[in-house]
């Protein structure tokens, strides 16, 4: 087995190759919750509902977020009655955050509520959220603390940051079911998702680090020199004090990994890494990354 931490769209795309390449049913996925949000009275888990719309075969690859050929019209007619509803939110998906927030209203953890998300989808991998407790992901800016949802979907990116802060009432924990998942892997795969956004959140969880160290731990690089693959990881990680590179991000996972992956075209140099193409601009490329990481688990 292998378990994948995954957040954003970088790591989805790799986990789209996987579930071609190894047996479904040994993909686990530990995903970010730190960008999860309340919105229009539901429950928002954007990097937990793109890993699980995408097992089930109805991700929107376009966007890699929401349901595909999925329809608005709550949303258009919410904006219209005046509510500042800023992420525009699909029918289909809707009805995922409407169901995941009864469950969350009536107690049921989000590790819970999760599974059984994924089990009337028909999902046969293990999706697993980092933790059962709120924590969020805040941008410092020139306005104060706003949540990374509104900078990155409001203010599409272009305000300065100042910093990122986490927040929560209680320290994040690692899940029972996280734990397990990480024990019973062959190897954790750090899938090439924002360092401090998608990945370093899922780090921060209490017990998290203490259950990779012996483990074989791989790293996909999200960047090619300088800039990220998709996103905002550049802006994110200079405003976080690390090199917005391959370099930076393996400084940035603090001596946890055990092979890194850059991309072929990648100028910046990290010692001992090795090289695939991991720009996985269709179906056919994230398969073939998919197979190379899987064959240097093997080999290991």
């Amino acid at each position: 087995m292998i378990t994948f931490f995954s957040g954003g769209t970088g790591t989805p795309k790799l986990l789209r190759g996987m579930q071609k390449v190894m047996d479904r049913h040994e993909i686990s996925v530990i995903v970010n919750t730190a960008e999860d949000i309340w919105i229009s009275g539901n429950h928002l888990s954007p990097d937990v509902d793109t890993v699980m719309y995408l097992f089930a075969g109805i991700l929107n690859t376009d966007t890699w977020w929401g349901v595909r050929n999925d329809t608005f019209t709550t949303h258009n007619e919410i904006t219209r009655l005046g509510i500042d509803e800023f992420i525009a939110i699909g029918d289909m998906d809707r009805a995922v955050h409407v169901a995941r927030a009864d469950m969350m209203r009536n107690g049921m953890r989000l590790t819970n509520a999760t599974k059984v998300l994924c089990d009337r989808f028909g999902v046969r991998e293990n999706v697993l959220p980092m933790t059962d407790t709120e924590v969020t992901t805040q941008i410092e800016t020139d306005i104060g603390l706003i949540h990374f949802q509104e900078y990155w979907i409001r203010a599409k990116g272009k305000i300065e940051i100042r910093n990122v802060v986490r927040s929560f009432t209680e320290p994040p924990v690692v899940t029972e079911e996280g734990l397990a998942a990480i024990e019973a892997s062959d190897a954790v795969v750090i899938g090439p998702s924002n360092p401090i956004t998608s990945i370093l959140p899922i780090l921060s969880c209490e017990g998290m680090k203490n259950a990779l160290k012996d483990k074989f731990v791989i790293a996909v690089s999200p960047f090619i020199g300088n800039e990220p693959i998709s996103g905002p990881a550049g802006a994110l990680m200079k405003a976080s004090g690390f090199e917005p590179s391959s370099a930076g991000t393996i400084k940035c996972y603090e001596g946890l990994v055990d092979l890194f992956v850059q991309d072929i075209r990648d100028p910046v140099e990290v010692s001992k890494a090795v090289r695939f193409d991991t720009l996985m601009t269709d179906e056919d490329k994230s398969i073939a990354l998919a197979r190379e990481i899987f064959r240097q688990v093997q080999a290991h």
